[in-house]
Order: structure tokens, then C-alpha cells, then sequence
């Protein structure tokens, strides 16, 4: 709920930050007459003003101090506000320049908005008093000052004050600069007793001057706590609308939200606001629908109940609806629909399936049985359960037979490992060394490093040391610290990991040994060390090219999207950074260091409620803020370590204006001029265009909900275009210069 218009000639304002690329502006009846809008507009704001805690801002107040009658806006002002004249009153003189003011500090005011200011007309006077009303008198609210000395002060003058809200002093002995725009604000909202606001520039002490002020801006809250529907679901649901030509009157804005207004046949699960809505139950009987059974359903993941009944759909019964693992009823009685009912539909567990007055429909044997227990043959239904039962005897027998054997090869653990399958597409996955893994003692740890003569590094786990296996494989043994209080458990769960994950981009496990307090993994050695490193210099040698970033980011990027994707349950690293990334001789990369990983162990979770982990700089703020942690936490991570690869900036530097990586990016994007975020040492030698779309990919992976970021398997997509598209270019090739637009959607927050 934004606001409710009740005239018919009103201006409405809100600053909104959008979750996703779309928006959705709904004008709803809320009595006898039609809802109507003459226009809308869209002002794209930089990220760095306004800044609250959170919410959206609705516009209370905006003004100027002048004793002209006319409003300043576009194209004086570049943002298109309305700055509506404030008459000074008796008590206040007005001061004026013809000289330039300086407005360049992102809120940009217009000059004839900061040429004028007010003053107490007495000199000796010590406040300057500017009071308001709210309604409703409970609300919070946000206040922008604007201030510029506007006077050439003597050496002996000095203007300073205090800025008080309801007697709190928010900022104190401040004075203007001549001819220099500054904007105070606070980043809490306020909130008054009945409503009842005043705000008091008081002098201090030591000022000969009375306070000014040139302009004011007042919003209050508005908390859109509700989250918009899932991007995915959103596009299904249009998906099948557009397949079907649905023209429902309702079906228009957010599937979802508000509850009050959801689409007509449809149930979602909202009752946590702080996960997107998502569509449970889609209800198209008798609607008319022709053609056959809409493959975009399948993309509804969470869909629980669908009911296609009373339409005229031919073709078969599509197998993609026992693949939906959330659905449990489906109705299509009532259709023509034709073929062979999928084998897989009807035996899948716990499902009502109604398929009544479809004659042209059949099981592989005799008429089809409907699982709600109407229609069919007697001898069909009872067929079906028995070989149903003997099919369970035999596959818990085997069950029960891989269960022992896998216990048997994994001592360190108490339950059968989760599987991760091998990828489909072609990449090999198979681990640089074929050597078995296996458990090593503590004494044939001691003789493979001979007696740990040679550290190659030392981490939070422990000390790393240079060795090799039968006087032949090179490799890198992780002893563990006795001071690392979370050791033991992360050195059990990265080698329950790394025994049942094989993939050419996630560092191989020769073996482990667990003797009493000893305790080592022993991994494949990478001779080049970690991406940091190299990114840092700490390694000396020579620059990494562009081309060998984007090589580096494309096989990081597939090895979790293997973690993603192929492991069953689904695998998240949860502590990508640049420390993590190894390169061997060949600099062929490979992600390390698993000790933090977790899994999803209840089947169709998208998420899973645990004590955040992670390295600071690198942590999902939204897996910070829930303690939800998903596949998307990875990838703000890499989105992380994307920019360290484009810019060669420290993640976090207190030195830089925005001290966080994202929010320095973020901020230089506004200029628009890609060599000023691009490592220096490159010196020019890239495509441009890759950068730009690795730049706009990695701060989409940043973005501040996860549900809008995008998958691995986008990402590597993306990625593989970039390097495609680096390789082809040959040679070096001077930068180009390009100047882009950057929408809202693409900056780490707007906050």
C-alpha cells in the first residue's frame, strides 16, 4: 500500500528502491467511481543519496526559501523534483547571490534552489524555528537540509549552529561553506510526540552570525516489508497466461501481493515476509483452455495443488508433472486428452491423480486406474500397489546393500554420504590425480613431508606444508591447529565432501589421516599457489592478463556451479573468496577448502537455517541479516571475487571513500568511464565490452536479494561469452571508451 488518492487532482511522489527488473504500479477501486492516472514517470536516482535503514520514502514536503511565486523543477532540476517556494516570514531576511554554487554532491540541486537563503532578520537572534504537522501523528519520517553559505564572511564573523529536532541536537557547531553545497541528514527516522515536529537551527556560542538555510526536503516511511512474488514464478505464471490467452481482469500486477488482490485461481504461500511468495495452487478449470498440457508449469517448483478440468487440452499427459516434487493433486477429468498415461505419474507416492472423461486415455495396462479411487477396473487397482510393494522390497534390499558398503569406505561417517552426480554437458570431470583416496597414518604424514620441513602457508584451520606420495605425487598437507576450536568438525565435513565430489574445478583429496589428535588432509598440489596471491602481488611474477581472469573466473564459476547443481542434496561452499582459489602450474583453477561447506538435507528446501559463516567483506548481507543460507549466498561471494579480478581493489579498504569493494564499483559506475574501475596494471589491454558485461554480472550477483540474483549456471554461461569473445580478439588492442546508463537494478543497494 502506497497511498490512498481521494481528489481528483494530486501529485504523488515516492522514492522506492525495486527488488527485481520489473514494476508493477496497480490503481485499485476502493469505491463507486473508476480508478484513473494521467501520468506516470520513472527517475532513476545514483545510489549514494537519500540513504535510510530500509524502507521507501513517501514525499511530505519539499521547498526552497524565496519570495518568488514559481516552482523550480525539470530541467533546472536534473532529478525532476518540484521545489515549491517558502515565503520568508516577518522574522526571517533573505539572502541571495549571483554567484555559482557548487551542488555537485549527488543530490544536485538547482542553482536558483542554493543561490537563495533565509535568516533570522536579527542578527542577535540565536534560533531559527521551521515547524510541521504530521498525519498520522504516529509516522516516521526522514529530513534532507540543504545548506550553502551564500555571504563572504569577514575574518572576524563566523556562522555556526546547532541542528535540533524536538530539542535533540542531530548534528552539532556546524557552519555552511561559501558557495558549497552540503546535505545533513540522519540515517535513523524520527518520529514526533502527536505528530507535532519542530526543527531548530540554534547558534552556538561562538558564532557572530545567525544560522541559514537554503532548502528542506521531508518523507515519510513507507515499509514495504511484504516481498514481491518470486522472479521465476512471476514469469511462469505470465508464461502460461500468454500460452493460453487468458484475459482474467485480475490477472494483472503481482501475482501474490497483496493477498487481498490475488490473481483469481491462484494460492500462494506468503506467510513469511521474509521470503518471496511463491504460487502452491493453480486452479484453470473450465476456463476454455485448448491445445496441449503447458510445458512452462513445470517452472511453478512449488506448486502443490493444479487443476486443469472441464477444458478442451489434447495431446498426452506430459512426464514433467511427476518431476514436480511439491505436487500432490492433480485434476485433468473432463478433457480430451490422449495416449498413455506415463508410468512415473502413476506411481508416484502420496499423489491424487483424477483423469476421468478423458476415453482416449490409457495405462500400458487396460484402463487407467484414478488414484482419488473412482473408475477403472478392479484387478488394475490392485495390481498397481503389488507391484508397487515388490518394487519397494527389491530397492530397499539394495538400498540397505550400498547403504553397508558406503559405510564400510567411510569411517568418518555416521550416516550414507549424499551423491554428486557427473555433469552432462561434456566437461570432464575427473580430479587432476587418480591416486585412491585413502587413510594415511600420522608417521607416513611425518615421512611424505619430510618431518614438515617446508610451509607453504598457514590459515585459520591450520598450517599447510609441501609434500609427496611415494617420492611421485606432489601434494599439500593441512595439518590441524590445536587452537582451532571449530577444527575438528570442518576437517570431518570437507572430507565426508571431497570422498564423493570429483570435478576437474574443486581441488582433489589424495587422503586424510585421523590419529587421535592428529589430524591432516592431504590434497593434489597447485603449484601457483592461491588467486590472492597473484591478485596481490604477494607472489611476485607476472601480471594476470585479462584473458586468464576471465579463464580463472569461468573454472571457479563451474565448480560451484558443480556444487549447485550436481550434488544431491544441493552443496553450498559458503566461504568463496580469493584465498580459496588455487591455480596449478598450468593455472588450471580449482576451489579449496570445503570446511564450511552445508548441505540442504530435506528434499524441496531452498534454503537451510544456520549460524552464519563466512569471511567478512565476502558474506551474503541477507545470509548475515536470516541466517537463511542458500546457493545464492555463493554467489554474491563470487560476485565478490569477480570484482577483485576486474579491479585489483582490496575488498575491504577504509582508506577509499566507499570502503567496501561493491559500494566503491557501485559509485564509479555513475561516471560511467570503465578505466577508472579496471586494474591499472592491464593497461588497456582487454576487450571492453567484456569488462563491461563482467562488471554488470558480477554486480548483479551482488544484488541485495538473492532471488534476483542469478544462478551459477547463468553466471558461467556469461562468463564463457566474456572469454569467448576476449580469445577471439588476438593481440593487444587499445581500450575503448564507453559511457552507460546504469539503472538501479544493477548497483549493490540503493541504500
Amino acid at each position: 500500500m502506497w497511498i490512498t488518492v481521494n481528489t481528483n487532482d494530486t501529485h504523488e511522489e515516492i522514492l522506492h528502491v525495486s527488488r527485481s527488473n520489473s514494476l508493477q504500479v496497480c490503481l485499485v477501486k476502493t469505491g463507486t467511481s473508476i480508478p484513473f492516472i494521467n501520468t506516470l514517470e520513472l527517475r532513476p536516482l545514483v545510489d549514494d543519496i537519500y540513504p535510510t535503514e530500509s524502507s521507501s520514502l513517501n514525499y511530505y514536503f519539499r521547498a526552497y526559501f524565496s519570495d518568488s511565486s514559481r516552482n523550480v523543477e525539470y530541467p533546472d532540476d536534473v532529478y525532476d523534483r518540484i521545489w515549491r517556494p517558502l515565503s520568508p516570514n516577518k522574522e526571517w531576511a533573505l539572502l541571495t547571490t549571483n554567484l555559482q554554487v557548487n551542488t555537485s554532491n549527488g543530490y544536485d540541486l538547482p542553482q536558483r534552489v542554493m543561490a537563495k537563503a533565509v535568516t533570522p532578520v536579527n542578527a542577535s537572534t540565536t534560533t531559527l524555528e521551521i515547524p510541521w504537522t504530521l498525519k498520522p501523528p504516529t509516522s516516521l519520517f526522514y529530513v534532507y537540509l540543504h545548506f550553502a553559505e551564500l555571504q563572504t564572511l569577514q575574518a572576524n564573523e563566523t556562522r555556526e549552529f546547532d541542528v535540533t529536532m524536538n530539542g535533540n541536537v542531530t548534528h552539532a557547531s556546524y557552519s555552511p561553506k561559501f558557495l558549497k553545497m552540503q546535505t545533513a541528514f540522519s540515517r535513523a527516522p524520527k518520529q514526533c510526540d502527536g505528530g507535532k515536529c519542530l526543527l531548530q537551527l540554534v547558534k552556538t556560542s561562538r558564532s557572530t552570525l545567525p544560522p541559514l538555510i537554503n532548502a528542506i526536503e521531508i518523507f515519510t516511511v513507507i515499509d514495504f516489508s511484504q516481498l514481491e512474488t518470486h522472479e521465476d514464478e512471476v514469469v511462469a505464471i505470465k508464461n502460461i497466461q500468454s500460452t493460453y490467452g487468458l484475459s482474467r481482469i485480475n490477472w494483472q500486477g503481482d501475482p501474490c501481493v497483496p493477498k487481498k488482490f490475488l490473481w483469481d485461481g491462484l494460492n500462494c504461500n506468503n506467510s513469511d515476509v521474509l521470503m518471496p511468495p511463491t504460487i502452491t495452487s493453480l486452479n484453470l478449470s473450465s476456463s476454455g483452455l485448448t491445445g496441449i498440457i503447458a510445458l512452462t508449469i513445470q517452472n511453478l517448483t512449488k506448486l502443490q495443488e493444479l487443476d486443469l478440468s472441464n477444458n478442451n487440452l489434447t495431446g498426452g499427459v506430459p512426464e514433467f508433472l511427476a518431476d514436480m516434487k511439491s505436487l500432490l493433486v492433480i485434476n485433468l477429468r473432463g478433457n480430451n486428452l490422449s495416449g498413455i498415461v506415463p508410468q512415473k505419474l502413476l506411481e508416484k507416492k502420496m499423489l491424487k491423480l483424477n483423469i476421468e472423461g478423458n476415453p482416449k486415455l490409457h495405462c500400458t495396462v487396460g484402463l487407467c486406474v484414478n488414484k482419488d479411487g473412482e473408475g477403472g477396473k478392479q484387478k488394475n487397482s490392485i495390481t498397481i500397489p503389488i507391484v508397487a510393494s515388490v518394487a519397494a522390497v527389491v530397492a530397499l534390499i539394495v538400498a540397505l546393500v550400498i547403504f553397508y558398503v558406503i559405510r564400510k569406505k567411510a569411517p568418518l561417517n555416521d550416516e550414507a554420504p549424499s551423491s554428486c552426480m557427473l555433469p552432462t554437458d561434456g566437461r570432464s570431470s575427473e580430479p587432476t590425480i587418480m591416486t585412491k583416496n585413502k587413510k594415511f597414518t600420522y608417521s607416513e604424514v611425518i615421512t611424505m613431508t619430510n618431518n614438515f620441513q617446508k610451509i607453504l602457508g598457514k590459515g585459520g584451520f591450520g598450517t599447510v606444508y609441501y609434500g609427496s606420495v611415494n617420492s611421485k605425487t606432489q601434494v599439500a598437507v593441512k595439518m590441524l591447529s590445536h587452537s582451532s576450536s571449530q577444527g575438528y568438525k570442518q576437517f570431518k565435513a570437507e572430507v565426508e565432501l571431497l570422498l564423493r565430489v570429483h570435478h576437474k574445478n574443486l581441488v582433489g583429496l589424495v587422503g586424510y589421516c585421523e590419529e587421535g589428535d592428529k589430524l591432516a588432509l592431504i590434497y593434489e598440489y597447485m603449484a601457483n599457489g592461491d588467486l590472492d596471491g597473484h591478485m596481490s602481488g604477494k607472489r611476485g611474477g607476472a601480471i594476470l592478463n585479462w584473458g586468464t581472469r576471465l579463464k580463472i573466473a569461468v573454472e571457479s564459476a563451474q565448480g560451484l556451479e558443480y556444487l549447485h547443481n550436481y550434488c544431491e542434496p544441493v552443496m553450498v561452499h559458503r566461504d568463496v573468496k580469493t584465498t580459496n582459489i588455487l591455480l596449478n602450474e598450468d593455472f588450471d583453477t580449482k576451489l579449496a577448502d570445503f570446511g564450511l561447506s552445508r548441505s540442504f538435507p530435506i528434499e524441496g528446501e531452498t534454503h537451510v537455517s544456520t549460524v552464519v559463516a563466512g569471511t567478512i567483506g565476502y558474506l551474503d548481507p541477507e545470509y548475515y541479516r536470516t541466517n537463511w543460507l542458500t546457493e545464492k549466498s555463493d554467489v554474491y561471494s563470487f560476485g565478490i571475487v569477480l570484482l577483485v579480478l576486474i579491479t585489483n581493489q582490496p575488498v575491504i579498504e577504509q582508506n577509499r571513500q566507499k570502503s567496501h569493494i561493491a559500494e566503491w564499483v557501485g559509485a564509479m559506475l555513475t561516471k560511467g568511464d570503465i578505466k577508472s574501475i579496471t586494474d591499472p596494471n592491464l593497461h588497456g589491454d582487454y576487450d571492453t565490452s567484456t569488462v563491461w558485461k563482467a562488471v554488470e554480472l558480477a554486480m548483479s550477483c551482488l544484488n541485495p536479494a538473492s532471488v534476483t540474483r542469478p544462478t551459477m549456471s547463468q553466471v558461467v554461461v556469461e562468463l564463457k561469452e566474456c572469454l569467448a569473445s576476449e580469445s577471439s580478439r588476438g593481440g593487444e588492442s587499445p581500450s575503448r571508451e564507453v559511457i552507460m546508463t546504469f539503472g538501479t537494478e544493477v548497483n549493490p543497494t540503493a541504500r
